[in-house]
């Protein structure tokens, strides 16, 4: 139950920001959060081969997942090379 509220507020965070990825043909999505609480992501579509992803995943992506859920140690995209 724990598990599910923190993967629910980190929807709503990536809620706030996937127009942003939609616009210029991408998303992300949740793969996992590890016992740990490590979150795997995956970006899709134009971001994962864009070259501003890494960018638009501090500035964006951390941020609104890290302010919603700060019990996240660390957050990795599986298809992101930073």
């Amino acid at each position: 139950m724990k598990q599910k509220k923190l993967l629910q507020r980190i929807e709503e965070s990536l809620s706030s920001i996937r127009p942003y990825l939609e616009a210029d043909g991408g998303d992300v999505r949740v793969l996992r959060i590890t016992d740990d609480n490590i979150l795997q992501l995956e970006f899709l579509g134009a971001c994962s081969s864009c070259p501003m992803s890494s960018m638009t995943f501090r500035a964006g992506v951390e941020e609104a997942i890290k302010k919603a859920a700060p019990e996240i140690k660390a957050i990795e995209v599986v298809n992101l090379t930073l």
